[in-house]
């Protein structure tokens, strides 16, 4: 493999890692390359960034590296999050906040066994309007970010407590997770909000 072609693999990597980043060893075992390259390629591709100009930068972390947004963009994201066309929750997010509010603390990879598909954008979507939050890491490789939901959540549903959240369908097979949370949201908008004023609202949260 060519340098140009590992850096490009290499911001793939970082790319479809998400959140969770990878360590320089993990990006080594999937290059087949010595981790002294790869951290040499790493930093040269994050002067890449900055030099060009370029919307994202990387980010070095305790368990390795991920991509983040250049800081001075922020308030274009933030303006992005809270738009009104922006307001409403898509089915996916839906989805993944009603795994996350009957089995947090969870990480993203347990979302997406639950879900089958991957959570990234939904995470990120639910993190900009307060409705989730990162509550700590899990005691795994990689020290996985664990989240769960918010007070802002308790409160536009009209919750005290967790407790109070409608109990879920009994499943046969207790371990039938996806089963049992695909129905949160149809029971909480059943005794709280229509779908439709839930995203209306949101423009709020």
């Amino acid at each position: 493999m060519d340098y140009s072609t590992l850096k490009s693999v290499l911001e793939g990597l970082l790319f479809v890692s998400g959140e969770e980043g990878l360590s320089v060893k993990a990006i080594a075992e999937v290059v087949e390359m010595d981790p002294e390259v790869v951290l040499a390629v790493l930093s040269d591709l994050k002067q890449d960034f900055v030099r060009d100009g370029r919307g994202l930068r990387i980010a070095e972390t305790a368990g390795g590296y991920r991509l983040t947004t250049a800081p001075e963009h922020a308030p274009y994201f933030e303006k992005l999050a809270y738009s009104p066309a922006r307001a409403a929750l898509s089915q996916a997010a839906i989805e993944t906040l009603s795994i996350i509010a009957y089995r947090q603390p969870i990480t993203r990879i347990e979302i997406e066994e639950i879900r089958g598909v991957k959570a990234d954008r939904a995470l990120h979507t639910l993190v900009a309007k307060d409705l989730i939050e990162e509550v700590g890491r899990a005691d795994a490789l990689g020290r996985p970010i664990l989240y769960g939901t918010t007070k802002a959540f308790l409160d536009y549903f009209g919750l005290s407590s967790l407790d109070q959240l409608p109990d879920p369908v009994a499943s046969e097979d207790d371990e039938d997770l996806e089963e049992r949370t695909k129905m949160l949201f149809e029971r909480i908008e059943g005794r709280q909000l229509s779908l439709e004023d839930m995203q209306r609202e949101l423009e709020d949260v």
